[in-house]
Protein backbone atom coordinates (compact mmCIF):
# COMPACT_ATOMS: atom_id res chain seq x y z
CA UNK A 1 0.00 0.00 0.00
CA UNK A 2 1.64 3.26 -1.20
CA UNK A 3 1.55 6.06 1.13
CA UNK A 4 -1.36 7.83 -0.48
CA UNK A 5 -3.85 5.04 -0.59
CA UNK A 6 -3.07 4.88 3.49
CA UNK A 7 -3.96 8.00 4.00
CA UNK A 8 -6.77 7.59 2.02
CA UNK A 9 -8.14 4.24 4.06
CA UNK A 10 -7.42 6.77 7.15
CA UNK A 11 -9.91 8.94 5.55
CA UNK A 12 -12.25 6.08 4.93
CA UNK A 13 -11.99 4.71 8.47
CA UNK A 14 -12.75 8.05 10.28
CA UNK A 15 -15.67 8.91 8.14
CA UNK A 16 -17.37 5.00 8.58
CA UNK A 17 -16.89 5.55 12.58
CA UNK A 18 -18.47 9.64 12.65
CA UNK A 19 -20.94 8.22 10.38
CA UNK A 20 -21.16 5.02 13.45
CA UNK A 21 -21.35 8.02 16.06
CA UNK A 22 -24.08 9.80 14.44
CA UNK A 23 -26.51 6.64 14.16
CA UNK A 24 -25.19 5.96 17.87
CA UNK A 25 -26.26 9.49 18.93
CA UNK A 26 -29.54 9.29 17.79
CA UNK A 27 -30.77 5.81 19.26
CA UNK A 28 -29.25 7.27 22.52
CA UNK A 29 -31.43 10.17 21.64
CA UNK A 30 -34.69 7.86 20.63
CA UNK A 31 -33.99 5.61 23.94
CA UNK A 32 -34.11 8.43 25.98
CA UNK A 33 -37.31 10.09 24.92
CA UNK A 34 -39.35 6.86 23.62
CA UNK A 35 -38.44 4.94 26.33
CA UNK A 36 -36.84 6.81 29.43
CA UNK A 37 -33.51 4.20 28.86
CA UNK A 38 -30.67 6.60 30.00
CA UNK A 39 -27.32 5.11 28.29
CA UNK A 40 -23.47 6.17 29.89
CA UNK A 41 -20.05 5.42 29.08
CA UNK A 42 -18.65 4.32 32.26
CA UNK A 43 -20.35 6.61 33.91
CA UNK A 44 -19.70 9.39 31.50
CA UNK A 45 -23.27 11.01 30.51
CA UNK A 46 -23.78 10.66 27.08
CA UNK A 47 -27.59 12.08 26.09
CA UNK A 48 -26.88 15.77 24.08
CA UNK A 49 -22.97 14.87 23.17
CA UNK A 50 -21.50 15.77 19.98
CA UNK A 51 -19.84 13.23 17.77
CA UNK A 52 -16.38 14.22 18.47
CA UNK A 53 -17.01 14.67 22.80
CA UNK A 54 -18.07 10.46 22.06
CA UNK A 55 -15.35 9.52 20.08
CA UNK A 56 -12.86 10.79 22.74
CA UNK A 57 -14.69 8.87 25.61
CA UNK A 58 -14.38 6.12 23.58
CA UNK A 59 -10.84 7.13 23.23
CA UNK A 60 -10.45 7.18 27.43
CA UNK A 61 -12.73 3.47 27.76
CA UNK A 62 -10.32 1.81 25.84
CA UNK A 63 -7.25 2.94 27.91
CA UNK A 64 -9.11 2.61 31.29
CA UNK A 65 -10.41 -0.58 30.50
CA UNK A 66 -7.30 -2.28 28.51
CA UNK A 67 -9.92 -3.29 26.01
CA UNK A 68 -10.35 -2.69 22.27
CA UNK A 69 -13.81 -0.63 22.43
CA UNK A 70 -14.96 0.65 19.26
CA UNK A 71 -17.74 2.92 18.27
CA UNK A 72 -19.11 -0.03 16.01
CA UNK A 73 -19.39 -2.64 18.81
CA UNK A 74 -21.05 0.48 20.52
CA UNK A 75 -23.62 0.92 18.17
CA UNK A 76 -24.65 -2.66 17.88
CA UNK A 77 -25.07 -2.99 21.50
CA UNK A 78 -27.10 0.01 21.78
CA UNK A 79 -29.16 -1.22 18.77
CA UNK A 80 -30.02 -4.46 20.89
CA UNK A 81 -31.15 -2.60 23.74
CA UNK A 82 -33.18 -0.77 21.56
CA UNK A 83 -34.78 -4.05 19.69
CA UNK A 84 -35.04 -5.32 23.52
CA UNK A 85 -38.03 -2.76 24.11
CA UNK A 86 -37.65 -2.60 27.75
CA UNK A 87 -38.58 0.84 29.63
CA UNK A 88 -37.23 3.01 32.48
CA UNK A 89 -33.42 2.09 32.98
CA UNK A 90 -29.75 3.65 33.29
CA UNK A 91 -27.29 1.34 31.38
CA UNK A 92 -23.03 1.76 30.56
CA UNK A 93 -22.78 0.97 27.59
CA UNK A 94 -19.31 0.60 27.46
CA UNK A 95 -19.60 -1.88 31.03
CA UNK A 96 -21.48 -3.74 28.43
CA UNK A 97 -19.32 -3.73 24.96
CA UNK A 98 -16.43 -4.65 27.77
CA UNK A 99 -18.07 -7.34 28.89
CA UNK A 100 -18.70 -8.88 25.52
CA UNK A 101 -15.35 -8.95 24.79
CA UNK A 102 -14.89 -10.75 28.12
CA UNK A 103 -17.27 -13.03 27.37
CA UNK A 104 -15.86 -16.80 26.33
CA UNK A 105 -18.78 -18.12 24.29
CA UNK A 106 -19.97 -17.78 21.02
CA UNK A 107 -23.00 -15.60 21.34
CA UNK A 108 -24.79 -13.05 19.19
CA UNK A 109 -25.39 -9.42 20.70
CA UNK A 110 -28.19 -9.10 21.30
CA UNK A 111 -28.71 -12.59 23.05
CA UNK A 112 -25.54 -11.47 25.45
CA UNK A 113 -27.50 -8.16 26.00
CA UNK A 114 -30.69 -9.94 27.14
CA UNK A 115 -28.96 -12.09 29.59
CA UNK A 116 -27.33 -9.18 31.24
CA UNK A 117 -30.38 -7.29 31.57
CA UNK A 118 -32.57 -9.42 31.86
CA UNK A 119 -34.11 -7.70 35.09
CA UNK A 120 -34.89 -5.08 33.23
CA UNK A 121 -38.00 -6.69 31.52
CA UNK A 122 -39.41 -6.34 35.06
CA UNK A 123 -40.24 -2.67 35.35
CA UNK A 124 -40.19 -1.00 38.70
CA UNK A 125 -43.45 0.74 40.03
CA UNK A 126 -41.83 4.27 40.02
CA UNK A 127 -44.20 7.09 41.06
CA UNK A 128 -42.43 10.75 40.10
CA UNK A 129 -41.41 13.08 42.58
CA UNK A 130 -42.33 16.54 42.57
CA UNK A 131 -39.10 18.92 43.54
CA UNK A 132 -38.54 22.02 45.25
CA UNK A 133 -35.34 23.90 45.13
CA UNK A 134 -35.65 25.97 48.37
CA UNK A 135 -32.73 28.57 47.83
CA UNK A 136 -30.79 29.68 44.15
CA UNK A 137 -27.30 30.30 44.84
CA UNK A 138 -24.56 28.48 43.38
CA UNK A 139 -25.91 24.69 44.07
CA UNK A 140 -29.21 25.18 43.41
CA UNK A 141 -28.86 26.81 39.42
CA UNK A 142 -26.57 23.51 39.26
CA UNK A 143 -29.23 20.93 40.42
CA UNK A 144 -31.66 23.27 38.21
CA UNK A 145 -29.96 22.63 35.18
CA UNK A 146 -29.30 19.18 36.18
CA UNK A 147 -32.75 17.93 37.19
CA UNK A 148 -34.45 19.58 33.71
CA UNK A 149 -31.54 18.29 31.17
CA UNK A 150 -32.47 14.87 32.26
CA UNK A 151 -36.14 15.20 33.16
CA UNK A 152 -36.70 13.01 29.87
CA UNK A 153 -39.90 11.51 30.23
CA UNK A 154 -40.75 12.97 33.62
CA UNK A 155 -40.93 9.59 35.71
CA UNK A 156 -38.29 10.31 38.07
CA UNK A 157 -37.50 13.82 39.78
CA UNK A 158 -39.88 17.17 38.39
CA UNK A 159 -38.54 20.00 39.28
CA UNK A 160 -41.66 22.38 40.29
CA UNK A 161 -40.89 25.21 42.13
CA UNK A 162 -37.91 27.22 43.39
CA UNK A 163 -37.87 29.36 46.64
CA UNK A 164 -36.16 32.78 46.89
CA UNK A 165 -36.51 35.17 49.74
CA UNK A 166 -37.75 38.67 48.24
CA UNK A 167 -40.51 39.82 45.80
CA UNK A 168 -40.42 38.50 42.55
CA UNK A 169 -40.99 41.39 39.66
CA UNK A 170 -39.69 41.59 36.23
CA UNK A 171 -36.48 42.89 37.26
CA UNK A 172 -35.96 39.37 39.84
CA UNK A 173 -37.24 37.13 37.30
CA UNK A 174 -35.04 38.34 34.17
CA UNK A 175 -31.98 38.03 36.74
CA UNK A 176 -32.65 34.69 38.03
CA UNK A 177 -33.31 33.33 34.58
CA UNK A 178 -30.07 34.77 33.39
CA UNK A 179 -28.27 33.54 36.24
CA UNK A 180 -29.38 30.14 35.29
CA UNK A 181 -28.72 30.82 31.39
CA UNK A 182 -25.28 32.24 31.72
CA UNK A 183 -22.44 30.52 33.82
CA UNK A 184 -18.78 31.63 34.33
CA UNK A 185 -17.33 28.15 35.46
CA UNK A 186 -20.18 26.26 33.55
CA UNK A 187 -20.57 27.82 30.29
CA UNK A 188 -24.41 28.32 28.78
CA UNK A 189 -27.52 25.69 29.86
CA UNK A 190 -27.83 23.99 26.62
CA UNK A 191 -31.60 24.39 27.21
CA UNK A 192 -34.38 27.63 26.80
CA UNK A 193 -34.84 29.69 29.92
CA UNK A 194 -37.78 32.16 29.92
CA UNK A 195 -39.78 34.35 31.75
CA UNK A 196 -43.53 34.38 32.25
CA UNK A 197 -43.97 37.29 34.45
CA UNK A 198 -47.89 36.65 34.53
CA UNK A 199 -47.53 33.59 36.70
CA UNK A 200 -44.25 34.63 38.41
CA UNK A 201 -42.27 31.50 36.84
CA UNK A 202 -39.44 30.57 34.39
CA UNK A 203 -39.91 28.14 32.15
CA UNK A 204 -37.05 25.82 31.16
CA UNK A 205 -37.40 24.31 28.34
CA UNK A 206 -40.63 24.92 27.83
CA UNK A 207 -41.81 23.45 31.11
CA UNK A 208 -43.08 25.70 34.00
CA UNK A 209 -41.28 25.73 37.19
CA UNK A 210 -42.57 28.50 39.58
CA UNK A 211 -40.89 30.88 41.52
CA UNK A 212 -42.12 31.49 45.34
CA UNK A 213 -41.00 34.30 47.27
CA UNK A 214 -40.67 33.24 51.27
CA UNK A 215 -38.91 34.67 54.09
CA UNK A 216 -39.98 31.41 56.27
CA UNK A 217 -39.86 27.55 55.71
CA UNK A 218 -43.77 27.22 57.00
CA UNK A 219 -45.41 30.02 55.20
CA UNK A 220 -45.57 28.45 52.04
CA UNK A 221 -48.56 26.08 50.68
CA UNK A 222 -47.61 23.92 48.04
CA UNK A 223 -50.61 22.75 47.20
CA UNK A 224 -51.87 25.97 45.55
CA UNK A 225 -49.02 25.49 43.14
CA UNK A 226 -50.59 21.69 42.24
CA UNK A 227 -47.26 20.37 44.03
CA UNK A 228 -47.94 17.23 46.40
CA UNK A 229 -46.55 15.53 48.39
CA UNK A 230 -42.31 16.82 47.27
CA UNK A 231 -39.33 16.44 48.14
CA UNK A 232 -37.80 19.83 49.18
CA UNK A 233 -34.01 20.53 48.71
CA UNK A 234 -32.38 22.89 50.60
CA UNK A 235 -29.69 24.92 49.57
CA UNK A 236 -29.86 28.02 51.61
CA UNK A 237 -27.69 26.78 54.55
CA UNK A 238 -30.16 28.97 56.80
CA UNK A 239 -31.01 25.80 58.72
CA UNK A 240 -28.80 23.31 59.69
CA UNK A 241 -30.12 21.10 62.80
CA UNK A 242 -33.15 19.06 62.63
CA UNK A 243 -35.60 21.35 64.22
CA UNK A 244 -34.60 24.30 61.72
CA UNK A 245 -34.88 21.48 58.83
CA UNK A 246 -37.86 20.30 59.73
CA UNK A 247 -39.61 23.32 59.77
CA UNK A 248 -40.52 22.70 55.98
CA UNK A 249 -42.16 19.41 56.80
CA UNK A 250 -44.95 21.89 58.18
CA UNK A 251 -45.36 23.41 54.71
CA UNK A 252 -48.40 21.88 53.26
CA UNK A 253 -47.02 19.52 50.38
CA UNK A 254 -43.19 18.33 51.52
CA UNK A 255 -43.05 15.57 52.23
CA UNK A 256 -38.74 15.12 52.73
CA UNK A 257 -36.65 17.42 53.13
CA UNK A 258 -32.68 17.07 51.65
CA UNK A 259 -29.87 19.76 53.08
CA UNK A 260 -26.98 20.47 50.93
CA UNK A 261 -24.63 20.68 53.31
CA UNK A 262 -23.01 18.99 57.03
CA UNK A 263 -26.63 18.95 59.11
CA UNK A 264 -26.61 18.50 62.96
CA UNK A 265 -28.67 15.92 64.72
CA UNK A 266 -29.72 14.41 61.04
CA UNK A 267 -27.74 11.50 58.54
CA UNK A 268 -25.07 13.05 56.99
CA UNK A 269 -24.93 10.90 53.83
CA UNK A 270 -22.72 10.09 51.60
CA UNK A 271 -24.26 8.66 48.60
CA UNK A 272 -22.48 5.18 47.20
CA UNK A 273 -21.05 4.94 50.80
CA UNK A 274 -23.84 4.97 53.40
CA UNK A 275 -27.27 5.92 52.09
CA UNK A 276 -28.50 2.02 52.36
CA UNK A 277 -28.27 2.48 56.37
CA UNK A 278 -30.62 5.13 56.47
CA UNK A 279 -34.50 4.22 55.25
CA UNK A 280 -36.57 6.81 53.30
CA UNK A 281 -39.56 5.30 54.64
CA UNK A 282 -38.42 5.96 58.22
CA UNK A 283 -36.60 9.36 58.16
CA UNK A 284 -38.18 12.59 56.43
CA UNK A 285 -34.57 14.65 57.01
CA UNK A 286 -31.24 14.07 55.25
CA UNK A 287 -28.30 15.96 54.84
CA UNK A 288 -25.91 14.92 51.29
CA UNK A 289 -22.80 15.88 53.93
CA UNK A 290 -20.06 18.70 52.00
CA UNK A 291 -18.68 18.36 48.88
CA UNK A 292 -15.34 17.73 50.13
CA UNK A 293 -16.89 14.89 52.48
CA UNK A 294 -18.17 13.46 48.99
CA UNK A 295 -14.62 13.57 47.44
CA UNK A 296 -12.37 11.48 49.75
CA UNK A 297 -14.93 9.42 51.77
CA UNK A 298 -15.10 6.85 48.80
CA UNK A 299 -11.63 6.66 48.14
CA UNK A 300 -11.06 6.26 51.87
CA UNK A 301 -13.49 3.28 52.35
CA UNK A 302 -11.14 1.58 49.32
CA UNK A 303 -8.07 2.19 51.51
CA UNK A 304 -9.89 1.32 54.65
CA UNK A 305 -11.51 -1.75 53.35
CA UNK A 306 -8.01 -3.01 51.02
CA UNK A 307 -5.40 -2.33 53.35
CA UNK A 308 -6.70 -1.20 56.73
CA UNK A 309 -6.32 2.64 57.99
CA UNK A 310 -3.79 3.43 61.08
CA UNK A 311 -4.13 6.93 61.08
CA UNK A 312 -3.50 10.34 58.11
CA UNK A 313 -4.19 13.60 57.21
CA UNK A 314 -6.45 15.22 54.84
CA UNK A 315 -5.22 18.60 53.79
CA UNK A 316 -8.02 20.00 50.73
CA UNK A 317 -6.70 22.52 48.77
CA UNK A 318 -10.12 23.76 47.71
CA UNK A 319 -11.39 26.50 45.43
CA UNK A 320 -12.55 30.13 47.01
CA UNK A 321 -16.97 30.48 47.98
CA UNK A 322 -19.10 33.08 48.33
CA UNK A 323 -18.35 32.58 51.99
CA UNK A 324 -15.25 34.72 51.82
CA UNK A 325 -14.62 38.23 50.64
CA UNK A 326 -13.50 39.27 47.27
CA UNK A 327 -11.80 42.34 48.66
CA UNK A 328 -10.18 42.84 52.26
CA UNK A 329 -12.76 43.22 54.68
CA UNK A 330 -14.57 41.97 58.03
CA UNK A 331 -15.11 38.53 58.56
CA UNK A 332 -16.39 36.47 61.72
CA UNK A 333 -14.05 33.54 60.89
CA UNK A 334 -9.65 34.53 60.86
CA UNK A 335 -8.56 34.84 57.44
CA UNK A 336 -11.31 34.49 55.15
CA UNK A 337 -11.82 38.29 55.13
CA UNK A 338 -8.50 38.27 52.61
CA UNK A 339 -9.21 38.74 49.55
CA UNK A 340 -10.46 35.61 48.14
CA UNK A 341 -8.78 35.98 44.27
CA UNK A 342 -5.57 37.02 45.42
CA UNK A 343 -4.68 34.93 48.58
CA UNK A 344 -4.40 31.42 49.11
CA UNK A 345 -5.93 31.11 52.68
CA UNK A 346 -6.26 28.86 55.52
CA UNK A 347 -9.02 27.63 57.01
CA UNK A 348 -10.94 25.30 58.84
CA UNK A 349 -12.40 22.05 57.38
CA UNK A 350 -14.58 19.29 59.17
CA UNK A 351 -14.24 16.83 56.57
CA UNK A 352 -11.50 14.48 58.54
CA UNK A 353 -14.65 13.84 61.37
CA UNK A 354 -17.12 13.89 59.07
CA UNK A 355 -15.77 10.78 56.88
CA UNK A 356 -16.21 8.95 60.31
CA UNK A 357 -19.87 9.34 59.95
CA UNK A 358 -19.95 7.59 56.44
CA UNK A 359 -17.25 5.18 58.17
CA UNK A 360 -17.40 4.88 61.73
CA UNK A 361 -13.98 2.75 61.76
CA UNK A 362 -11.99 5.77 60.93
CA UNK A 363 -13.21 8.29 63.67
CA UNK A 364 -10.52 9.40 65.35
CA UNK A 365 -8.04 8.12 62.94
CA UNK A 366 -8.24 11.12 61.02
CA UNK A 367 -6.90 15.16 60.58
CA UNK A 368 -8.09 17.80 58.41
CA UNK A 369 -7.05 21.29 57.36
CA UNK A 370 -8.08 23.14 54.35
CA UNK A 371 -6.54 26.04 51.78
CA UNK A 372 -8.77 27.92 49.67
CA UNK A 373 -6.86 29.17 46.57
CA UNK A 374 -7.86 31.57 43.59
CA UNK A 375 -9.52 29.97 41.48
CA UNK A 376 -13.33 29.74 41.07
CA UNK A 377 -13.87 26.05 41.28
CA UNK A 378 -12.01 23.18 40.78
CA UNK A 379 -10.77 21.88 44.17
CA UNK A 380 -8.17 18.91 45.51
CA UNK A 381 -7.54 16.79 48.52
CA UNK A 382 -4.45 15.21 48.92
CA UNK A 383 -4.85 12.02 51.87
CA UNK A 384 -1.47 11.01 53.69
CA UNK A 385 -2.46 7.75 55.18
CA UNK A 386 -0.32 5.33 57.86
CA UNK A 387 -2.11 2.00 56.31
CA UNK A 388 -1.93 -1.35 58.31
CA UNK A 389 -1.20 -3.93 55.42
CA UNK A 390 1.79 -2.82 52.77
CA UNK A 391 1.66 -2.06 49.70
CA UNK A 392 2.94 -0.91 46.26
CA UNK A 393 1.96 2.43 44.16
CA UNK A 394 0.83 -0.51 41.39
CA UNK A 395 -1.26 -1.98 43.96
CA UNK A 396 -2.73 0.54 45.65
CA UNK A 397 -3.56 2.24 41.93
CA UNK A 398 -5.08 -1.44 40.69
CA UNK A 399 -7.68 -1.57 43.73
CA UNK A 400 -8.87 2.04 43.06
CA UNK A 401 -8.89 1.09 39.55
CA UNK A 402 -10.99 -1.83 40.30
CA UNK A 403 -13.24 0.28 42.65
CA UNK A 404 -14.33 2.32 39.87
CA UNK A 405 -14.56 0.02 37.40
CA UNK A 406 -17.43 -2.50 39.25
CA UNK A 407 -19.20 -2.83 42.78
CA UNK A 408 -20.74 -0.16 44.72
CA UNK A 409 -18.57 2.69 43.48
CA UNK A 410 -18.19 3.30 40.28
CA UNK A 411 -20.58 6.72 40.22
CA UNK A 412 -18.15 8.11 43.36
CA UNK A 413 -14.97 7.28 41.91
CA UNK A 414 -13.53 8.27 38.37
CA UNK A 415 -9.94 6.92 38.09
CA UNK A 416 -7.73 9.29 35.77
CA UNK A 417 -4.70 8.27 33.44
CA UNK A 418 -4.31 12.25 32.29
CA UNK A 419 -0.40 13.07 32.90
CA UNK A 420 -1.39 16.53 32.12
CA UNK A 421 -4.43 16.92 34.78
CA UNK A 422 -5.08 20.39 36.39
CA UNK A 423 -7.83 21.66 38.27
CA UNK A 424 -9.73 23.30 35.00
CA UNK A 425 -9.63 19.96 33.52
CA UNK A 426 -12.02 18.53 36.16
CA UNK A 427 -15.14 20.94 35.44
CA UNK A 428 -18.13 19.29 34.60
CA UNK A 429 -17.28 15.74 36.41
CA UNK A 430 -20.49 14.67 37.85
CA UNK A 431 -18.53 11.57 40.22
CA UNK A 432 -17.57 13.26 43.32
CA UNK A 433 -13.92 11.75 43.36
CA UNK A 434 -11.20 11.79 40.53
CA UNK A 435 -8.65 9.83 41.50
CA UNK A 436 -5.03 11.15 39.79
CA UNK A 437 -3.32 7.73 39.54
CA UNK A 438 -0.04 9.25 37.78
CA UNK A 439 0.21 11.14 41.15
CA UNK A 440 0.15 8.65 43.81
CA UNK A 441 2.80 8.25 46.13
CA UNK A 442 3.85 5.37 48.37
CA UNK A 443 6.92 4.83 50.54
CA UNK A 444 9.25 1.88 50.19
CA UNK A 445 8.24 -0.39 53.33
CA UNK A 446 4.51 0.58 51.83
CA UNK A 447 2.97 1.74 54.89
CA UNK A 448 2.47 5.07 54.33
CA UNK A 449 0.78 6.65 50.80
CA UNK A 450 -0.16 9.98 49.23
CA UNK A 451 -3.05 9.76 47.55
CA UNK A 452 -4.44 12.70 44.96
CA UNK A 453 -8.25 13.45 44.75
CA UNK A 454 -9.62 15.89 42.52
CA UNK A 455 -13.35 17.33 42.51
CA UNK A 456 -15.59 19.43 41.13
CA UNK A 457 -16.86 20.99 44.22
CA UNK A 458 -20.01 22.47 42.65
CA UNK A 459 -20.98 20.12 39.58
CA UNK A 460 -19.41 16.51 41.51
CA UNK A 461 -21.57 17.64 44.26
CA UNK A 462 -24.42 18.68 42.81
CA UNK A 463 -24.98 14.96 41.24
CA UNK A 464 -23.98 13.34 44.86
CA UNK A 465 -27.33 15.47 45.58
CA UNK A 466 -29.23 14.01 42.58
CA UNK A 467 -28.38 10.57 43.54
CA UNK A 468 -29.15 10.95 46.80
CA UNK A 469 -32.38 12.54 46.33
CA UNK A 470 -33.31 9.91 43.95
CA UNK A 471 -32.93 7.46 46.72
CA UNK A 472 -34.99 9.53 49.04
CA UNK A 473 -37.95 10.08 46.40
CA UNK A 474 -37.10 6.29 45.68
CA UNK A 475 -37.65 7.06 42.13
CA UNK A 476 -34.28 4.71 41.53
CA UNK A 477 -34.88 3.12 37.51
CA UNK A 478 -33.12 -0.36 36.94
CA UNK A 479 -29.32 0.48 36.56
CA UNK A 480 -26.52 -1.66 34.93
CA UNK A 481 -23.21 0.22 35.68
Amino acid sequence: MTTAQFYESQLNFQTERRRATVEFIRIISDLWYDNGIELILFRNQLIDRNVSEILNLLEYSREFVQKPISIFDAVEIVQAIKELNFVSAKIDVGKLVYEFHLEKKQISKIDFVKKKLADAFTPKDIKPKDVVLYGFGRIGRLLARELMAKTGKGNQLRLRAIVIRGAIDAVTLEKRASLLRLDSVHGDFPGTVQVDLENKSLIIDGTTVHMIAANSPEETDYTSYGISDALLIDNTGAYRDKDGLGRHLKAKGISKVLFTAPGKGIPNIVYGVNHKEFSPDELDIFSAASCTTNAITPVLKVIEESFGIINGHIETIHAYTNDQNLVDNYHKKYRRGRAAALNMVITETGAGSAVSLAIPSLKGKLTSNAIRVPVPNGSLVVLNIHVDTPASKETVNTTVKKYALEGDLVEQIKYSLNNELVSSDIIGTAAPAIFDSNATIVTNDGKNMVLYVWYDNEYGYSHQVIRLAKYIAKVQRFSYY
